[in-house]
């Protein structure tokens, strides 16, 4: 439940208290400032509360905005600030300085407009003297971006007339709707699924429905569509390219449903956060479900799609990470791609070769309802390939061309992204301070090409793969030795990724027996996910997770060990049940921490946007 407190004597004809109402608010009203603060004290801790003039004039959505966000502890428009729990005190202390300062009444002439016309505090109000203080108090008050809404609080009469003038030619509920949708998203997504998805998530809306249970669909939706392809049938591959873009519908639909009704959650971030890459790798899973009934063995190609995908979704974190907060930018390849984003044609093309999960969704969707899975896996891999390399290429140039210090806290997220194991560590202790320069991802690249080429290009059952492993960890351990604020050294991460899955692929492959990609499949996908995981921790700026789960896991070195090893003293058949417990054992582990930390009231409250549609 939430509280508002009117403030100033009621204005004829005004809607403001329905208004609030509406938004699910239980209206109070104070006839001067020292009345409100004693009806704020009397508001429950536990509730969020607003302070609105009573001759506040705006959109329903502009209050919307401002005060039932539940990202933001504090917010503010013209005429209204609120305060969730965890600001309450802050609100307090501001509301009882304001009154102490400029006493119990409101009557003092408002400011008016600044030079232009254009809107500002009000002097008298005392919404905005809070919001003010507020911001002079150090609290982060986030002040939503209104466009074309109105939210003024009317020097006089003749104002107010104007204010609900500019009120009544603005559309509020076409606003709400087009801020449902992403401002950056695909071509595919833009011009495809949005135009129509979003009527989707106001119809969504109306019925109290939330985005979680949007999420959730799109999720059965996927997996249902996952069996449809394991029939291996023409019938069964049509459908599932058809529910395959309907779970990509409702995917749209739960982002729109949560920007259209401002429904954010803990639990909604995680599982917004995780289900595209449950339900894309189950689909390849369900494709080489299917192959394999025709009698193509896919595997590969299906983990190999896997691997390359979670790379190029790593060399995205990692480069985002690295830059997040960077001091300078002073790459002239950034200022030609900013260039190229003045040419409005250029914009697209660059998005749809990225093959962003839109584009890739609907050419999987394609490819599996009139072609085989053998070539909607190749033609995946090619397609992703080339987007990998388009992007990294990019980045490396960025990289190299610009005048940047990265801080210490990007350093760190580069370290918790590496998912370095004790291994690791005993051997960063002997090894002093670490590699210089460009060395840092050279000497990881090298350390993880050695391991993946010795397990790919020999016999399975041979001790040439545990020597790889052995200097992978070696190389990997110097490669860490020291922070991480090399130009390049944003490669490391993924460098890592592909080093321990690249490894499980080829031994899996080498082994030659029924049932060993399929378990190198799910160990990889479990990996996976705690890698996934590691990264939605930290854009939620909650750290990686606990030492105790990567010690217990064994960090990317020590996995690649243990299965270089299982592979050396155990049969082809023996290989095949490791593999398969260890995928299990590892997706216990993770899942349950990750569960018990995305539940937790402790966990970050925010909404990721995740890959572009």
């Amino acid at each position: 439940m939430s509280t508002a407190i009117v403030t100033g004597q009621p204005v004829p004809g005004s809607s403001l208290e329905n208004d609030l109402r509406s938004l699910g608010f239980d209206v109070r009203v104070a006839a001067d400032a020292a009345e409100a603060e004693t009806l704020l004290a009397a508001v429950p801790g536990d509730r969020r509360v607003a302070l609105v003039d009573s001759r506040f004039v705006g959109h329903p959505h502009a209050l919307r905005l401002a005060l039932t966000d539940p990202r933001f502890p504090l917010a503010a428009v013209p005429g209204a600030v609120t305060a969730q729990p965890a600001a309450r005190q802050a609100l307090t202390r501001a509301v009882a300085r304001e009154t102490s300062a400029h006493g119990a009444t409101a009557g003092e002439p408002p400011a008016g407009s600044a030079p232009g016309g254009a809107p500002v505090l009000a002097a008298d109000c005392l919404a905005d003297r809070i919001a003010a203080a507020l911001d002079a108090d150090g609290g982060a008050v986030h002040r939503p971006e209104l466009g074309s809404l109105v939210a003024v609080v009317p020097a006089d009469p003749q104002a107010r007339n104007e204010a609900r003038q500019a009120v009544a030619a603005v559309d509020d509920e076409a606003v709400r709707l087009k801020s449902a949708v992403k401002s950056r998203d695909g071509f595919f997504t833009t011009f495809f699924i949005s135009p129509y998805s979003r009527y989707l998530a106001r119809w969504c809306a109306r019925r109290g429905l939330t985005p979680n249970q949007v999420t959730t669909a799109s999720l059965l939706t996927a997996l249902i569509a996952a069996g449809c392809a394991a029939t291996g049938t023409r019938g069964g591959f049509v459908a599932a390219g058809v529910l395959l873009l309907a779970s990509f519908v409702l995917d749209c639909t739960d982002g729109q449903l949560a920007r259209y009704a401002l429904k954010y959650s803990t639990l909604g971030a995680w599982l917004d956060a995780t289900f595209d890459r449950a339900k894309e790798y189950a689909y390849y899973a369900g494709l080489a479900l299917g192959a394999a009934r025709g009698g193509d063995d896919v595997w590969a190609l299906a983990l190999g799609a896997m691997i390359l995908q979670t790379c190029r979704h790593v060399v995205d974190f990692s480069f985002n990470e690295a830059n997040h907060d960077a001091t300078a930018n002073t790459s002239p390849t950034a200022a030609l791609s900013d260039r190229l984003d003045s040419v409005g044609w250029t914009v697209w093309v660059r998005r749809m070769i990225v093959l962003p999960i839109g584009e890739r969704w609907a050419m999987i969707a394609v490819l599996t309802a009139v072609t085989t899975p053998r070539i909607t896996f190749c033609v995946l891999l090619a397609g992703c390939a080339f987007a990998a390399a388009y992007t990294t290429a990019g980045r490396v140039l960025r990289s190299v061309t610009r005048t940047a210090r990265r801080t210490d806290r990007a350093a760190q997220a580069l370290a918790d992204l590496t998912d370095s194991g004790p291994l690791s560590e005993a051997v960063r202790r002997v090894a002093g301070k670490g590699l210089p320069g460009l060395a840092v991802p050279a000497v990881a690249l090298l350390g993880g090409a050695a391991v993946v080429a010795c397990s790919a290009l020999t016999g399975f059952g041979g001790p040439l793969p545990v020597a790889g492993a052995l200097l992978y960890a070696v190389t990997s351990a110097l490669a860490v030795a020291r922070p991480l604020k090399g130009a390049l050294d944003w490669l490391v991460p993924p460098v890592f990724r592909a080093a321990e899955y690249g490894t499980v692929l080829a031994l899996a492959g080498t082994a030659g027996v029924d049932g060993a990609l399929p378990a190198a499949f799910g160990l990889v996908a479990a990996v996976a996910y705690h890698h996934y995981d590691t990264v939605y921790r930290i854009r939620g700026s909650a750290g990686a997770p606990p030492a105790w789960l990567v010690r217990a896991t064994g960090g990317h070195e020590g996995r690649t060990l243990l299965v270089t090893v299982l592979a050396a003293v155990l049969t082809a058949s023996q290989f095949k049940v490791a593999l398969t417990v260890l995928a299990v054992a590892v997706a216990l582990l993770v899942l349950a921490e990750s569960i018990r930390f995305w539940v937790s009231a402790g966990a970050p409250a925010v909404h990721d946007e995740g890959e572009p549609a």
